[in-house]
């Protein structure tokens, strides 16, 4: 059996809650049942139920209710002292202050572990609060972190003006054309001792490449390093890299689709171990950069309706990618769904749906970009994605500003670049 199916098979058992986590609620029958039955449901099925909180009067509320509470009651001083120590008491509350666990936020987490078919889910406070939180969870001073780019330009930044400053050392690979030696090439890279993650986006921002994950997640299990994908241009719709490819960490910006609404700024960290899971936690509790229950609720209700709103998306985004691509003034579009793309087959292979998100160069330059995305008048000049709205912005001023033009255009970030969220119904 190959390496990656015996990921799987091992995946199939850590999607199972462990009893013996001390983070994982004790579950009722009733709920095990229930989740049971969702394992096997539709994608939509396991997007409108609710995450399981064992709480007693959140369990019988239709809708995720919202504790707007920062502590919480305690049966006497026994009951603070295990939950201080990470440890849950049979038949009580698990919640002892909303830093560490909310009942709201947890219900919206676990929502996410379902739709990726993982272990567990942390909430953060934005997408780069779990960017952030899982880089400094797994590096240390001495460390080292091969990165495939393009990545966010937040992303960029925090890998190559934070990470040096902590004495870490980062190696960028821009190679996305099915190289038949990669993973020899890309074993050279790895520092014995040092190299302790390797990192994608997958689709990337704003060209729309594609990595592969499987080949990514052996590269993991080679070399004993952990796996990490920023999978948001995605959603959990589309592809599901801890189920599919055995990836150890998957990261969402869940400002974007699984909000749904751009009435919300939180982040995702899901884990396929409850090592890595644990090991969030900790630096989550102490850096502090938790979601809040409003947020939550809106997060929790977003995700409701993922199912169908992506449907819309990887749809439209087709359509337009294909009119965009025979327009006489557009000189190249990036989008997975189109033949031409250099990774059609893998994203074809890889994901189910392609997407919201479409690229593409204006001819004539910058100028010209700037023209189009200033004189549009139904869709929207804004950065961010995935929201009801269309959105259009320019990476190369906009989301990418802060990385300079020559490390722009070393991964296809070109000035005259258009980044479209494409949501209209066509």
């Amino acid at each position: 059996m190959h390496r990656i199916d015996i990921i799987r098979e091992h995946l199939r058992s850590d999607v199972e809650p462990n009893n013996k986590s001390t983070l994982m609620n004790n579950t009722s029958s009733k709920h095990s049942q229930k989740e049971q039955i969702l394992k096997n449901a539709h994608f939509s099925t396991r997007a409108v139920s609710k995450g399981y909180v064992h709480s007693s009067g959140f369990e019988s509320a239709l809708p995720t209710p919202i504790v707007a509470s920062s502590t919480f009651e305690l049966d006497d001083v026994n009951h603070g002292a295990e939950l201080s120590a990470k440890r849950q008491v049979e038949g009580k509350s698990p919640f002892l202050y909303s830093r560490w666990s909310n009942p709201t936020s947890q219900s919206a987490a676990s929502q996410i572990t379902r739709l990726e078919e993982a272990f567990g889910t942390h909430l953060c406070s934005s997408g780069m609060a779990a960017i952030s939180t899982v880089l400094f969870g797994l590096l240390s001073k001495g460390d080292h972190i091969i990165v495939f780019t393009p990545v966010y330009g937040g992303t960029h930044e925090i890998l190559s003006a934070e990470l040096p400053r902590y004495g870490i050392d980062v190696t960028w690979v821009n190679d996305h054309h099915n190289n038949p030696n990669a993973m020899e090439e890309y074993s050279k890279l790895v520092i014995k001792g040092r190299t302790k993650v390797i990192y994608s986006e997958s689709p990337g921002n704003p060209t729309l490449s594609i990595t592969d994950l499987l080949l990514v997640s052996a590269l993991g299990i080679k070399h004993d390093l952990v796996s990490v994908v920023d999978s948001t241009f995605a959603s959990p719709y589309t592809q599901t890299p801890i189920a599919t490819c055995g990836m150890d960490v998957v990261i969402h910006s869940c400002s974007k689709y699984m909000g749904g609404h751009s009435d919300l700024i939180a982040g995702s960290i899901t884990s396929r171990t409850e090592d890595l899971h644990l090991k969030f936690f900790q630096q989550l509790k102490l850096f502090g950069g938790v979601l809040g229950p409003f947020d939550s609720f809106l997060l929790a209700r977003g995700i409701k309706t993922l199912d169908v709103r992506m449907e819309r998306h990887n749809r439209n985004a087709q359509l337009v990618a294909e009119f965009l691509n025979s327009h006489e003034k557009i000189d190249k579009v990036f989008y997975p769904g189109l033949k031409q793309h250099p990774q059609h087959e893998l994203a074809t292979k890889q994901m189910k749906g392609y997407g919201g998100m479409v690229s593409f160069e204006v001819r004539g330059g910058v100028e010209a970009g700037i023209k189009l995305v200033e004189n549009l008048k139904l869709i929207v000049l804004a950065v961010s994605l995935g929201g009801v709205e269309t959105l259009v912005e320019q990476p190369s001023t906009m989301t990418h500003g802060m990385v300079s033009k020559v490390e722009r255009e070393k991964v296809g970030i070109n000035d005259s670049l258009i980044r479209l969220s494409t949501l209209f119904k066509i």
